[in-house]
């Protein structure tokens, strides 16, 4: 099982995956651990990253970049109206009324559907949408070793995060093994793409008075100077004198060339820079801190390193900025950490993470008791998350809750809503009063709200010494298969149970609830002054969901199915492509070859045909086979293989030819020398037995015969025609040859027994310090010839060695 953990940014996305080693930012197919968030379709097929990156001028019309924008966003959006007209490419209203297109910290319920929503059409499994201010604190805190304990003061520390597209900032305070964030605050439209536009807006103004060139107006000159600019604002971080921007053939076949340097291109930015600091402020603020409180300031994201954004930040804090993370990579290394940390799989530091619900929510819903509606706040802003709160409301029937962000104003949209919950089969009690209704409200780990349960208490009560009322029978069998739990003699007055299952903390913090809500109830229900014994049974709703700007069950099944087909698409067409290129590369391969190592081995008529058939199978290529199925390409290879196979065969058996024979040719030599040596009787060989030899030299004898006789013959035989021998014939003669001989020579001679005397020496020692036993005194008279000497009869004359 491997986690991983993503970062899909504006303009580019990293992936980090947790290893046993620890946490390591993989690198793509171009080797680079950087890649852009880009996809172009073509007519087949689709290129991802940086192949779709090469795309963005040529096939403008199909590219698609900086659809992270587009995440959850109605296409009546103000914001999507007014961001349309700089695309390159076009969108589309979905059904539903959406765009057809690591979260930040200030995406909303809808946005974060959508990206859940996303990763279950790309076949992830999601086990957390996580802010990337605070992926970034889980990468900086938890390798620290010197955090305050749990009871100390926390270390309060600041994380900017500033990017291509948004600017966010969250103070977060740490003790050990523990993260909470405080607060956060963003600009979701400052960032480097701001700091693009200004230069873009420069030139565009300059070249159309010194060229009276209309930029605007094409689209693939925008793209090039846009991407000319992003290199210009780079180099100008790190150089502060004037620097060119110059572009060849940009318009019209109109060359252009203009300076900027870094003062000039501060002063155009005023207004951008200005911007900084209000986050900043509005973190503290809503924090509660001071700037002595703030332990360090880390700052992370492509665009902080632009020199004016950090001294503004050091400035506002009036202390040095930290750089101790990864600008590129802390949110990607952030939510591998988390990952590993939720996964069975991987065994990590214990690090509890407190998140917090960017804007605040609140119900609404139709009041029984009076005209109109109510509504009251469920969390506030920067409340903490995951959480979840019951809420308690008396109704006889079915009632319907809107959820929405009470403070639109905060919103990178103007639409507050989030969904509709309706609770279903709510009825009254048996006798006729409003039954009691727990609703469980929740952020869940994503930052998504929901009303996850509801559940319907019925009661039913009875004086001392009597049975249960009964009740309605259709009722009793209709909640009878769902009872969950049963709370029995309960005996305290109808007025006291109710105040009792009132949360003391929703009285608290929603004084002003209205009659119909427990938050404010107690003259809902009629007194009861007699003692009653009461008998309750908890019954679970239905709840159906009315998400907005969502797509809905069917549709996004068939967006996976739909991508499921594409993938497989991509990947026939890569087949496709693999095999024509295999063709050309064999093209050009053979054709350097026929002029070069392989010149000796083909005739000169065979190499003429064979060249001729290379340069119409390229010109093919060009020309008919440019859009080919893949088993064409595949035939066509055959083809060529078939006349260039053997060429490159003799070639090959020429180069490993003499390298076999030579190792043959030791092999007779050395069983030649072993043969020698046994027929001069030398101490090595004498105790092989003469038959065995006398099959090694016939076998070696045969082999030498067989050697000379195809060396003679392939000398004979031209280079340009087949070879007499081949080399796994020579493989195969060297093999047998060793099988026969090889056992042969290598038996191993027979041990030889000691001497009789030394026999006869050994028994009469006897055992050593007891050691075996002692014979009898005739045993050792007679001392006969056929004994064999224990083991520790062998050893004893050793051990009377002085």
């Amino acid at each position: 099982m491997s986690v991983v953990g993503i970062d899909l940014g504006f303009q580019s996305c990293y992936v980090a995956v947790a290893r046993a080693g620890g946490i390591e930012t993989i690198a793509n197919e171009y080797s680079d651990r950087c890649t852009p968030a880009c996809i172009s379709f073509g007519p087949k097929n689709r290129s991802i990253g940086a192949a779709a990156k090469s795309q963005v001028i040529s096939n403008a019309k199909n590219t698609v970049q900086g659809f992270k924008r587009f995440h959850g966003r109605a296409f009546s959006d103000p914001f999507v109206e007014a961001e349309k007209s700089n695309l390159a490419y076009d969108i589309v209203q979905l059904p539903t009324g959406l765009t057809g297109i690591k979260v930040p910290c200030f995406y909303t319920d809808a946005e974060r559907r959508s990206v859940m929503d996303a990763t279950q059409i790309a076949g992830l499994n999601c086990l957390r949408l996580m802010n990337e201010t605070t992926a970034v604190a889980l990468a900086y805190g938890i390798y620290k070793q010197d955090l305050p304990a749990l009871e100390e003061k926390p270390r309060n520390v600041v994380f900017v995060d500033m990017g291509h597209s948004s600017y966010q900032v969250s103070v977060c305070a740490f003790n050990r093994g523990k993260l909470k964030v405080l607060a956060t605050a963003f600009d979701t439209t400052l960032g480097g793409r701001k700091f693009d536009e200004v230069l873009v807006n420069h030139f565009c103004e300059e070249f159309g008075k010194k060229y009276k060139l209309d930029i605007k107006s094409k689209i693939r000159a925008l793209l090039r100077l846009s991407q000319e600019c992003e290199k210009l604002k780079k180099l100008m971080s790190a150089n502060a004198s004037d620097l060119p921007l110059s572009i060849e053939c940009f318009m019209n076949d109109v060359d252009v060339s203009g300076t900027m340097n870094r003062g000039k291109f501060l002063e155009m930015c005023d207004d951008l820079l200005a911007r900084v600091e209000p986050p900043l402020r509005s973190v503290l603020e809503q924090a509660k801190l001071k700037k002595e409180d703030i332990y360090a300031v880390e700052i992370v994201g492509g665009a902080t390193r632009i020199p004016a954004v950090k001294e503004k930040i050091s400035k506002f804090f009036g202390k040095e900025l930290s750089t101790t993370l990864n600008a590129d990579e802390a949110v990607t290394r952030g939510c591998a950490l988390q990952c590993a940390i939720l996964s069975p799989a991987f065994k990590v530091r214990e690090f509890s993470i407190t998140d917090v619900v960017p804007y605040p929510i609140s119900l609404r819903w139709n009041s029984p008791a009076e005209e109109g509606s109510s509504d009251c706040e469920v969390f506030t802003k920067n409340h903490a998350a995951p959480f979840s709160k019951v809420l308690t409301f008396y109704r006889k029937e079915p009632f319907t809750l809107e959820a929405y962000y009470s403070s639109p104003q905060d919103l990178p949209y103007p639409d507050p809503a989030i969904a509709q919950f309706l609770v279903q089969k709510v009825t009254p009690q048996s006798d006729g009063s409003s039954s009691k209704v727990k609703v469980k409200v929740r952020v869940n780990v994503h930052g998504i709200f929901s009303v996850s349960s509801a559940s319907l208490v019925e009661v039913l009560k009875f004086e001392e010494n009597e049975e249960p009322m009964e009740t309605d029978q259709n009722f009793r069998d209709l909640i009878r298969p769902v009872f969950q739990k049963m709370q029995v003699d309960q005996e305290e007055p109808h007025a006291e149970e109710q105040q009792q299952h009132t949360p003391a903390e929703n009285k608290a913090d929603h004084p002003g609830a209205p009659k119909d809500s427990v938050l404010n109830n107690k003259m809902d229900q009629p007194p009861q002054a007699k003692k009653a014994k009461v008998k309750t049974s908890t019954v679970d709703l239905p709840i159906e969901n009315q998400l907005l700007w969502q797509i809905d069950r069917e549709m996004l099944n068939l967006y996976i199915e739909n991508e499921g087909k594409m993938i497989m698409q991509d990947k026939l067409e890569k087949e496709r492509n693999d095999a024509k290129n295999a063709v050309e590369e064999y093209v050009y391969e053979m054709r350097d070859k026929l002029s070069g190592e392989y010149e000796k081995f083909v005739s000169e008529a065979d190499r003429n045909s064979f060249t001729l058939k290379l340069e119409d199978t390229e010109n093919w290529l060009y020309e008919d086979g440019e859009d080919q199925p893949k088993q064409v390409y595949v035939d066509k290879l055959a083809e060529l293989k078939n006349l260039g196979h053997p060429i490159k065969m003799r070639f090959q058996e020429s180069e490993e030819r003499p390298k076999l024979f030579e190792e043959l040719g030791k092999q007779i030599q050395q069983y030649m020398k072993v043969i020698s040596s046994f027929k001069n009787k030398e101490d090595q060989y004498d105790h092989l037995d003469a038959a065995d030899m006398m099959k090694v030299e016939k076998s070696t004898n045969e082999a030498m015969e067989w050697m000379n006789n195809k060396l003679n013959l392939q000398n004979k035989q031209s280079l340009t025609v087949d070879p007499v021998v081949k080399a796994r014939e020579i493989e195969a003669k060297i093999k047998e040859l060793m099988n026969i001989c090889s056992p042969i020579i290598s038996k191993p001679k027979p041990k030889v027994e000691p001497p009789k005397e030394e026999q006869k020496n050994a028994e009469q020692n006897g055992p050593v310090d007891g050691q075996g036993d002692s014979p009898g005194p005739q045993a050792a008279e007679q001392g006969t010839d056929t004994a064999v000497p224990s083991d520790s009869d062998k050893k004893l004359p050793e051990m009377d060695i002085d």
